[in-house]
């Protein structure tokens, strides 16, 4: 059962944090911690892939630990659920900024919030997996979830789906940003006017009125006919783009009117179509205006961050062609893969493509002291950081927990080698 670190004082929490956990059986064996140092050695040698931090009762240890995060995003790429007091709430937001948060709950609505968040992950647990080992057992990743009309379920969504894509280098910092403003208006279209049914023009008044539209939905949801109504959300993640289905239970909209609309608009909202439509590709809607598809193309696979503690070692560019070792060299150093494509060569038979979804090049040989087992020519341009003995011995000196990582990335390959070579076997 997978371990679930959480920074907590707060007796109350900690005990909801506990039963939610049991109610979900298997999903998450909660621990639960006081001291900032103990919690972020979890953080650093059980690599877990989400964390509570209780930013309510103990808000500058909690800005220690994001301190921590955000000095080596690379390796401390699990999700983050916050909780803080109303508040507090823009000031964590802030704090926040960046990190792979997967929800901020208010303290008041703690119960019923994480349960949801819970319900989530169970739902799309192979978006969460380790970083990167679901693409060598899936070709494509899906899930759905259909979700009542509350912008917390949008809000959570919109992070997972958005914070994956970037964590596992399909898009970059500017992708994610552009996919999570797109992802979430259209997400909260379909909660305010598709099933709660408010109007441009009753928005435009409410805010106008200095409002919180969060209180006008809540106001609409009281009617049973309205709260029954639910949000079907959909994806699937390829290696090329991802596609997003969102259908509501409303009437639909005239989405042909709103698009050719071309007036400039002076309110706060009304933009979001327009914008969408910018942000991603192929944007498209059924006729009754109720669902909307698109796709988000990727990019050229890069590593979106480079480990903290080689991010001054040297810089390493090949070109297509280029002979970055030989089989039968000595191998003095370990590559970091920061971007490219390159073929990997036994004699004269080509043998895999690693990528920067493979993290490091040349670590079997590097590790054991043995000479180049194979022969790696760059396949497309390629940026790579060399790393030497003495500099990854360092390193490991410095932050034992790096080396417990190298240790699972190579299980991972030699599982991946001997899944490959079993299929071979029964192919023969």
């Amino acid at each position: 059962m997978p371990k679930l670190p959480v920074l907590c004082r707060d007796e109350e929490v900690r005990d909801r944090v506990q039963r939610i956990c049991e109610r979900f059986q298997s999903v998450y064996d909660p621990y639960f911690y006081t001291d900032t140092g103990e919690f972020l050695e979890s953080l650093r040698y059980d690599l877990p892939e989400a964390a509570i931090i209780n930013f309510s009762d103990q808000l500058d240890d909690a800005t220690t630990v994001l301190s921590t995060i955000h000095g080596d995003p690379w390796l401390h790429y699990g999700g983050i659920v916050g909780v803080c007091r109303q508040r507090d709430e823009h000031r964590v937001q802030e704090l926040l900024s960046g990190s792979n948060v997967i929800s901020l709950i208010r303290r008041g609505e703690f119960v019923s919030h994480f349960s949801r968040v819970i319900r989530i992950l169970v739902h799309n647990r192979q978006i969460l997996f380790q970083r990167d080992i679901q693409k060598y057992l899936l070709k494509d990743i899906s899930g759905s979830f259909v979700m009542d009309s509350d912008p917390f379920n949008a809000r959570t969504y919109t992070n997972l789906v958005t914070n994956y894509l970037y964590n596992s280098n399909y898009i970059d910092r500017d992708g994610r940003d552009r996919l999570h403003v797109a992802l979430f208006e259209l997400l909260m279209n379909a909660i305010e006017h598709g099933n709660c049914g408010i109007s441009y023009e009753e928005k435009n008044a409410w805010l106008g009125e200095g409002q919180d539209i969060l209180y006008l939905i809540r106001e609409k949801m009281a009617s049973p006919e309205i709260r029954d109504r639910r949000v079907h959300f959909s994806y699937r993640i390829s290696d090329d783009r991802s596609v997003f289905r969102i259908r509501d239970d409303g009437a639909g909209f005239d989405w042909r009117a709103r698009i050719a609309d071309t007036a400039p608009k002076l309110e706060s909202h009304g933009h979001g179509l327009r914008m969408t439509g910018a942000y991603v590709d192929n944007l498209r809607y059924n006729d009754a205006g109720n669902e909307v598809m698109f796709d988000f193309v990727h990019k050229t696979r890069e590593a979106n961050a480079v480990p903290g503690l080689f991010s001054e070692s040297e810089e390493r560019i090949v070109q297509p062609g280029d002979v970055v070792f030989r089989e039968g060299e000595e191998s003095d150093y370990l590559y970091y893969i920061a971007s490219g494509e390159l073929g990997i060569y036994t004699g004269e038979s080509r043998i895999t493509t690693l990528s920067p979804d493979d993290i490091f090049l040349g670590e079997m040989s590097f590790l054991l002291n043995n000479r180049r087992s194979a022969t790696v020519i760059a396949e497309s341009k390629s940026l790579l950081i060399r790393i030497s003995k003495n500099r990854f011995v360092s390193v490991i000196k410095e932050k034992p927990h790096y080396g417990i990582f190298l240790a699972r990335l190579v299980a991972q390959r030699l599982e991946r080698l001997n899944r490959s070579y079993a299929q071979l076997q029964q192919s023969i």
